[in-house]
């Protein structure tokens, strides 16, 4: 692992912008786990997963390339029964190291303080403290963070570069950017891989139980992610600096 981490962000993007495709976004992830994370005893990077059906290309990819990839998980507390179902059959499939980090306020503490259902009231806020918070804490002493987001999926990350430096020096890393939704469907059938137990029932989307719910094939398949309002970032993905307190 190169300690110095020494590198050109602008020309490891125009390198990497191409691989991140089918069949290519594996060379990104083999970049990243020798330069952040292969010899170390700690990893100094980790990934992040929703596990959803849209998740399990980036997951199988990991156990292929990266077995001892942390897998960071969010147990908000407000999960489907389902969605923890699929995220254990999914470890026992492809023998993930899943690292599971809860949020610092309890659910009694955060309906005492903010009442019921602040999801609705204020979900940029409640997403905060149940996930953005935890995240935040889980990469103290990273150096890079993988995600599995597409620019497909929202206005935000259709901008989004391959390698994005933040503000504290944490790099993210984007391999699956280009990837599209028939792609995921494709890669999951050809590698007999399972969905989600909900997708079938039309949940393309899954968050907390709350403020996720179906939506028909002909939409947005994130229209069912806080569905009363125009939210389509939980704000792991935003720029903390922003952060609510």
């Amino acid at each position: 692992m190169d300690q110095n981490f020494s590198f050109d962000i602008a020309q490891l993007n125009a390198r990497f912008d191409p691989l991140t495709v089918p069949g290519k976004s594996e060379e990104i992830l083999t970049w990243a786990w020798e330069m952040f994370g292969d010899g170390a005893d700690i990893p100094l990077i980790a990934t992040s997963s929703s596990f959803q059906t849209q998740s399990i290309p980036l997951l199988h990819l990991i156990s292929q390339v990266c077995p001892q990839m942390p897998v960071i998980f969010i147990d908000t507390g407000f999960h489907f029964p389902e969605t923890l179902t699929y995220r254990d059959e999914l470890q026992a499939r492809l023998k993930l190291n899943i690292v599971v980090i809860h949020p610092a306020i309890t659910q009694g503490e955060l309906l005492q303080r903010y009442g019921e259902a602040l999801y609705r009231r204020d979900p940029d806020l409640c997403c905060y403290l149940n996930k953005v918070e935890p995240m935040q804490r889980a990469l103290v002493g990273r150096r890079a963070w993988i995600s599995g987001v597409r620019r497909d999926q929202t206005e935000n990350r259709r901008t989004m570069d391959v390698l994005m430096q933040q503000p504290s020096g944490l790099l993210k890393i984007h391999p699956m950017l280009n990837w599209t939704q028939h792609d995921i469907e494709t890669y999951r059938q050809q590698h007999d891989l399972p969905a989600h137990p909900l997708y079938e029932k039309g949940y393309l989307s899954i968050g907390c139980l709350p403020c996720t719910r179906p939506v028909f094939l002909s939409l947005d398949p994130r229209a069912g992610r806080w569905a009363e309002s125009e939210k389509r970032e939980c704000g792991l993905h935003l720029d903390w600096n922003k952060e609510k307190e």
